[in-house]
C-alpha cells in the first residue's frame, strides 16, 4: 500500500492552530458485517486484517482496498504518540467527517461518539492518551438507510440514475491538536459593509475571571485594526471596525470578480500569558434582496452557476489532493461561470476556502434523505446546524439549499407535516444565519422561501421561451410536471433562478449512460443545444440566474462538461463565451 500521508495540508484554514499533528495515513481496517466487535471488545485487542489509507473511505481506489460491496460496519486502528510540547495541555482530536455513527476509543477507553455523515466532530482526549504510544480505535456504523442524510449515497447494491457508489466511515481528515484548559471553541465572524464592520462572536470551551482577548486585522499584509479588550463570559461579541481601509469602500469587498479577505488573528490572554492562538479571515460582502432582484454588495448581481457533486474517480466524495480541489473551481471560473451549487453535499471546508481566495459565489445544499419520519427530521436538523456552524464564516456561500425537489418530503405538496419541516429548517436557518438567503425546496413544491429555484430540463431554447415568457402563468403551473408551490402557499415576488437545467449528456457509446432528452454525438451539436437553451434563458428579463447541470460527469451520469477525471469534454472558450 502506498504509506505516503495524503491531504497534509491544515483542514480548517478559517479556524487555523499552529501546532497539530495529521494522523492521515495508513491505518489498520477491519469489517465488522457481524456487528460483534463490541461484544468481543475489538477496541482492546481486536485483529485487523487489512490497510486502509485514511481520509479516504474503503469504497474507493485511493483507499488502497476498493470494495464496493455493502458494508455497514467497520473498524479502524492505528498508534500515535504526544509529542513533548503538547504535554501539559489538553489534546483535541478532531475528525473533518466520518459517515455515519462514529464511536471512539482511546487505550481501550470509550472516548465520544457522533452521528452524521458530513460534519466535524472533536473529542477532548487528555485524560485517555496518557501513554508514550497510544491507540485510536474507530467504529463506523453506516446503515443503508434513507433516514440519513445520503445525498447522492445510493441505498441499494448498485449505483442507478442519478445516485452513485455511497462512502462510509472516515472520508476526510483526522487530526490532534493541543489548546490549553480554556481555549477558542468558536469564532463566528459577520461583515457589515453598510455600517462597515465586522462582528466577532467569541465562543470559549470554559471561562474564569482575567481573560482578555486581542483581535488583530489585516488587509493585503497591512494591519488596519487593533483591539484589545477584556472577556466579561464565555461567550462575547465584540465589533471591529474597518473604516479606515480605504476611503472607496468598494475596492475591499469580496466578489468573485475581486476575491478580497482580511486576515485576523484572534489571542486569548489569561493576564500576560498567551493561552491560545487562532488565524482565520472574512471578507466584506453582502447578499440580499431588492424586489424580484438579488444584489451583491447592494448592486444587482446575475448569477452564472454550475451545479457540482464533488465527486472523483479515485476517491469518490473525497478529493485526492488539495490541488484538486483548487482545480475545480478554476475550471469553474475558466468556463465563464460565478458560482457553484455544490449538489447534495456538505463540501471538505477547503473547497470553501478556495471558494472564498479565488472568488466564487456557493450554494451550500443539505444532503437529502429519502424516508420522511421523525428520525429523518432529526437527522436532518441536527446536521444543519452544525454545517451552518461550521461554515458560517465563509464569504464565498450565499445561499442555504434545505431541501432539493422534495427528496425526502415527497408529498410536501400536500402533506402540512413535511410542509412544516421545511418550513422549520427555513426558520432555524433565518435564526442561526439571518445573512444569507434561503431556497428551502430547490425546484418545485415551494413553501416560504427566499428564492423561486425553478429546475427544468427543457429539451431547446424555443421550448424554454414558450414555458417561461409568461411569469404569472409559469409561477401558477408545473413547467417541469411538477407545480412550483405547495398547496396553501403563493408567489410572493421573489426572485427567480433556473436552478437547474441542461444536462446534456454526451454518448460514450457505453451501455449506461444517464442524461436529459438523448445524448449528442459531437461538440458541435452539444454546443448548439447548450447555447440555445442558455441564451434563451438569458433573454427573460425577469429571471435573475441559471444553473447549469453539471461541471463534471459523475460514474453513469455523463452530462459533465468534463469527464470525472477532469478532461474537458467541450471547448473552454467557446463555453465562456455562451456565459459571457
Amino acid at each position: 500500500m502506498e504509506t505516503k500521508i495524503p491531504r497534509m495540508e491544515y483542514p480548517r484554514p478559517d479556524f487555523e492552530r499552529q501546532q497539530w499533528i495529521n494522523l492521515n495515513g495508513e491505518w489498520e481496517f477491519e469489517f465488522d458485517d457481524l456487528n460483534v466487535g463490541e461484544i468481543e471488545k475489538w477496541y482492546e485487542n481486536g485483529a485487523f486484517s487489512k490497510k486502509i489509507l485514511v481520509p479516504f473511505c474503503y469504497q474507493c481506489k485511493l483507499s488502497g482496498i476498493n470494495d464496493k460491496g455493502m458494508h455497514e460496519n467497520m473498524w479502524y486502528r492505528r498508534e500515535f504518540n504526544v509529542p513533548e510540547n503538547f504535554k501539559g495541555k489538553r489534546i483535541l482530536l478532531n475528525f473533518g467527517a466520518v459517515d455515519y455513527h462514529a464511536k471512539v476509543w482511546i487505550n481501550g477507553k470509550f472516548s465520544g461518539e457522533h452521528k452524521g455523515g458530513y460534519s466535524p466532530f472533536k473529542i477532548d482526549i487528555t485524560y485517555f492518551a496518557n501513554r508514550e504510544v497510544n491507540t485510536i480505535v474507530v467504529k463506523a456504523e453506516d446503515k443503508y438507510e434513507c433516514t440519513q442524510p445520503r445525498g447522492k449515497q445510493y441505498w441499494l447494491e448498485k449505483s442507478d440514475r442519478c445516485w452513485y457508489t455511497p462512502v462510509s466511515g472516515i472520508w476526510q481528515t483526522v487530526w490532534i491538536e493541543p489548546v490549553s484548559n480554556i481555549a477558542f471553541e468558536r469564532i463566528k465572524l459577520t461583515s457589515d459593509i453598510d455600517k462597515r464592520f465586522v462582528r466577532a462572536e467569541i465562543y470559549l470551551d470554559g471561562f474564569k475571571d482575567g481573560l482578555d482577548t486581542e483581535i488583530k486585522v489585516y488587509y493585503k499584509g497591512m494591519q488596519v485594526n487593533r483591539i484589545r479588550t477584556s472577556l466579561a463570559g464565555r461567550i462575547s461579541k465584540i465589533v471591529i471596525d474597518i473604516k479606515d481601509v480605504d476611503s472607496v469602500d468598494e475596492r475591499y469587498y469580496w466578489s468573485p470578480e475581486n476575491p478580497n479577505l482580511f486576515d485576523v488573528e484572534f489571542a486569548l490572554f489569561d493576564g500576560e500569558k498567551q493561552i491560545d492562538f487562532v488565524k482565520s479571515y472574512f471578507g466584506m460582502r453582502k447578499i440580499s434582496i431588492k424586489g424580484d432582484m438579488i444584489l451583491l454588495n447592494n448592486k444587482p448581481y446575475y448569477q452564472k452557476l454550475i451545479l457540482d457533486q464533488g465527486y472523483w474517480p479515485d476517491g469518490l466524495l473525497t478529493a485526492p489532493s488539495d490541488e484538486a480541489i483548487k482545480y475545480d473551481i478554476v475550471m469553474t471560473k475558466k468556463f465563464g461561470f460565478n458560482g457553484a451549487r455544490k449538489h447534495q453535499k456538505i463540501e471538505d471546508p477547503r473547497y470553501y476556502y478556495w471558494a472564498d481566495k479565488l472568488g466564487l459565489l456557493v450554494w451550500g445544499e443539505m444532503p437529502s434523505g429519502y424516508s420522511f419520519n421523525a428520525e429523518e427530521v432529526e437527522n436532518i436538523t441536527e446536521e444543519w446546524k452544525e454545517f451552518i456552524k461550521r461554515d458560517y464564516n465563509h464569504p464565498c456561500i450565499i445561499t442555504w439549499v434545505p431541501l432539493n425537489e422534495s427528496w425526502g418530503v415527497r408529498n410536501i405538496l400536500v402533506d402540512k407535516n413535511q410542509q412544516y419541516f421545511a418550513m422549520s429548517l427555513y426558520y432555524l436557518i433565518k435564526a442561526l444565519d439571518g445573512t444569507r438567503l434561503i431556497s428551502t425546496n430547490d425546484g418545485w413544491e415551494m413553501v416560504y422561501t427566499d428564492i423561486c429555484g425553478i429546475h427544468d430540463y427543457v429539451a431547446s431554447g424555443d421550448d424554454f421561451t414558450r414555458k417561461f415568457t409568461d411569469k404569472i402563468r409559469l409561477l401558477e403551473g408545473a413547467p417541469e410536471g411538477r407545480m412550483l408551490l405547495s398547496d396553501g402557499f403563493s408567489y410572493k415576488g421573489q426572485p427567480v433562478i433556473v436552478s437547474e437545467y441542461g444536462g446534456i449528456a454526451f454518448d460514450d457509446d457505453s451501455k449506461e449512460h444517464w442524461g436529459y432528452f438523448g445524448p449528442v454525438k459531437d461538440q458541435k451539436s452539444f454546443l448548439k443545444r447548450y447555447s440555445d437553451i442558455t441564451n434563451a434563458i438569458k433573454n427573460i428579463p425577469y429571471i435573475q440566474g441559471y444553473c447549469y447541470t453539471q461541471l463534471t460527469d459523475v460514474f453513469q451520469e455523463i452530462n459533465g462538461l468534463m469527464t470525472l477525471d477532469r478532461k474537458a469534454k467541450v471547448d473552454v472558450d467557446e463555453i465562456r463565451k455562451i456565459n459571457s
